[in-house]
């Protein structure tokens, strides 16, 4: 690697692959491999290799832009803040503050996620700010919460799923959303384990598989019960488990014994000698996983089907335990981290619930305020973009796009349409920043240094490897401007180092505990970061139950934490740590130490307790119900939607990269050959698929890997083939995620 090289992290998904940029004589940088990164060891999918094409001045925004006379034109950066300074500060006058909402993304750093939810409740004093990450894995944190009294999408490191007996992969395909995660997988069935993927369609990645079911879309809480049913009836339950280390399977073991194997069989599809088998593959080795993703999580009911398969690993022993447990593979490069730190509707910093007053008081004494300024929990993602144009009149919007991303799509973009007020902080000009009243250029991940918080917990540097074009500024810079602009002089640094100690102090004793990690700490060794919770080592411990800190969940569902909220302590308050590796496996499994004694934060949670009042895994008891909308005469063919590996969530920035256009130009119908015979449609033909919502066009992909009764569309495209006109925004009651997997839709020849 040529020493110029600058070491960071592919801008893209939640795997945070280390990359390196190394710059080209003739300008700008290239991709070099990073293989001393324990994640990927240098591999890379094609989007993480071609990030820099979207860095060119060809394909994203160097000026800010107003609108005039019914266009978009350039303006001055003074032009541009002065305007959405004097549009928010006249309806906040005129409306008061709850007409100003704010809309963030998975993809903003730590930093800017802290920064622009604190910019929110201090300088806009708004109660309505939510973020895409809301429709990425808010079931599965509803449900980790409700269980184990924590949320981190994997609680332990990847490198654990190799040496493990089984993994049951839920509604995930691997092979095109994470490529480079495939080969722990790969490694899981070298070393003698197996792995079922459980998907309507036989992907990329189920092919990889031992056993692949493919239920009917939206069962999936039919199938978890059924598998629950069958390892109470065959006597797999670990009963001393249970009984030492859970509550509530009384309530829990009786809704799944109304899932009879046969009953299951009728409502998913998935055969009873299926179902034994998986049952025996998950059960007869002495570790297994379960890990689920979009599509158990993406329904009206994700939290109560997460929660299934949760007791599922519980019933068996299956979690708490080494080289087991439950995960959920979050999506967005920065989900977990975005999350954490308050850019959600109900949540402060270091995952602290917003309505908690002591975690009111520790916040606001960071910021300087009074606790009582500070608003109260606002509306969820789709609910505060449908409230757009009526209560709430303009909108902030950073690192999303909506306009192709959300349910409902094109009711959506009316409701945006209608703002009278919209700025939006983007690097290209997306299909939502296209309908804005002012728009801003900013950096992007390799022009700003920033931290972000993987998949695993394991929060990451990404270093600036070069200056950004003349004309853009970061997104901290744009707060802190209008934060001036609105009366607010302090508060809002623009260094981002200088954004993370605050932040520090502000997680400080949460959920989500950054206490302990400094940029000095993330750039030691080869920089394979640090997991939380890492509590500032100097942090004298708490007593024992002396505050609830009731972790900032989704929705309304019981998630108190007593105590300082953090798992498994010792009694000075330290993860109780032992080994000598970086994150190396002592005989209990416990994680290692780094080189100076100190503890390379948590990388494996609850080996000793759960993150509970009582520190026992809570069994929730939940029964299957049909998605919100089942088929009918009208709408007789089930829709599920997803992505390919070319593109990426709204294809805002990798539908500017020529190869990667090549490999995937636009969206598809895949549907099975019997449903395709029915049609009269050949391989090519237009089709029409139509819901109660609206009309998408795309051409037929026939293939025998999809069941007859289903067809499935990417959704990464605007236009006619925008499948999210057609996707239903009926939303889970305690996550508040809408139901993008499953819905009732016609298919016909397009005219």
């Amino acid at each position: 690697m040529p020493t110029t090289s600058t070491p960071t992290h592919c801008p893209y998904c939640a795997l945070q692959c280390g990359m390196a940029l190394s710059p080209l004589p003739t300008g700008g940088v290239e991709v070099v491999e990073r293989p001393d990164f324990p994640v990927n060891r240098g591999a890379l999918c094609g989007k993480g290799r071609t990030a820099p094409a979207v860095l060119s001045s060809r394909v994203r925004l160097t000026t800010p832009l107003v609108r005039s006379g019914g266009s978009l034109v350039p303006a001055t950066w003074e032009e541009a803040l002065d305007r959405i300074a004097a549009e928010f500060g006249r309806l906040r006058a005129e409306h008061g503050a709850d007409t100003l909402g704010v809309f963030g993304g998975g993809g903003l750093t730590n930093e800017k996620a802290y920064a622009l939810g604190k910019f929110a409740r201090v300088v806009l004093g708004t109660s309505q700010i939510d973020y895409n990450g809301r429709f990425c894995m808010s079931s599965a944190a509803a449900a980790g919460i409700k269980a184990f009294g924590l949320d981190r999408g994997l609680p332990f490191p990847l490198e654990d799923i190799p040496r493990t007996g089984c993994v049951i992969l839920v509604g995930s395909n691997l092979a095109e959303t994470m490529p480079p995660a495939l080969r722990f997988f790969n490694e899981l069935r070298e070393n003698g384990g197996t792995l079922v993927v459980i998907d309507p369609r036989r992907t990329k990645t189920a092919e990889q598989a031992d056993l692949h079911l493919a239920p009917r879309p939206g069962t999936d809480l039919a199938l978890a019960l059924g598998l629950l049913h069958l390892i109470v009836a065959e006597g797999r339950v670990d009963e001393e488990y249970v009984r030492e280390r859970t509550t509530g399977w009384e309530d829990a073991r009786a809704a799944a014994m109304a899932h009879w194997p046969e009953y299951v069989e009728r409502i998913t599809g998935v055969s009873v000698p299926e179902l034994r088998e998986t049952v025996r593959l998950f059960c007869e080795p002495e570790a297994a996983m379960v890990l689920t993703a979009r599509g158990p999580e993406q329904q009206s009911k994700g939290t109560d089907t997460v929660g299934a398969w949760i007791n599922l690993c519980l019933a068996t022993g299956r979690a708490g335990r080494p080289l087991s447990g439950y995960g959920c593979l979050t999506g967005q490069g920065n989900g977990q981290g975005g999350r954490e730190h308050g850019q959600k509707a109900d949540q402060l910093p270091g995952y602290r619930k917003l309505d908690d007053p002591a975690a009111r008081r520790h916040v606001a004494e960071v910021w300087g305020v009074d606790p009582d300024s500070l608003p109260g929990p606002g509306r969820s993602a789709y609910e505060l973009l449908d409230a757009l144009g009526s209560d709430v009149r303009s909108l902030l919007l950073m690192g999303s796009n909506p306009v192709v991303s959300a349910p409902r799509a094109a009711h959506i973009e009316e409701r945006i349409r209608s703002l009278e007020f919209l700025a939006v902080c983007d690097v290209v000009l997306s299909e939502t920043a296209a309908l804005a009243d002012v728009v801003l250029p900013v950096t992007q991940w390799a022009e700003e240094t920033g931290t972000t918080t993987s998949l695993e917990g394991r929060v990451l540097l990404r270093r600036r490897a070069l200056t950004a074009p003349e004309g853009v500024r970061s997104d901290l810079e744009v707060l802190h401007e209008l934060a001036a602009r609105l009366g607010v002089e302090k508060g809002f640094p623009t260094e981002p180092e200088e954004v993370f100690e605050e932040l520090r102090r502000a997680s400080a004793g949460g959920v989500a505990d950054y206490s302990g990690i400094s940029y000095d700490r993330l750039a030691e060794g080869n920089g394979a970061g640090l997991f939380w919770p890492c509590p500032a080592e100097t942090e004298a411990a708490p007593e024992p139950g002396a505050e609830a800190r009731a972790q900032g969940g989704e929705g309304d569902g019981p998630q108190g934490l007593e105590g300082d909220g953090r798992p498994g302590l010792e009694g000075d308050g330290r993860p109780g740590l032992e080994g000598d590796g970086p994150q190396g496996l002592e005989g209990d499994g416990r994680p290692g130490l780094e080189g100076d004694g100190r503890p390379a934060g948590t990388p494996r949670l609850f080996l000793d307790r759960f993150a509970t009042e009582d520190g026992r895994a809570r069994f929730v008891p939940v029964s299957h119900r049909p998605a919100a909308e089942e088929p009918d005469d009208d709408y007789p063919v089930l829709l599920t939607t997803g992505r390919v590996v070319a593109q990426y969530q709204s294809g805002a920035q990798t539908r500017r990269v020529d190869e990667l256009n090549a490999a995937a130009p636009g969206p598809f119908v895949e549907l099975h050959p019997r449903l395709a015979a029915r049609l009269g449609a050949a391989e090519g033909d237009p089709l029409a698929v139509v819901s109660r919502r609206g009309r998408a066009v795309a051409p037929a992909r026939i293939t025998t890997g999809i069941r007859p009764d289903t067809v499935f569309m990417p959704f990464h495209w605007p236009g006619e083939g925008r499948v999210n006109t057609l996707t239903n925004p009926a939303l889970d009651p305690t996550s508040r995620m809408p139901e993008f997997k499953v819905c009732a839709v016609r298919v016909e020849i397009a005219d």
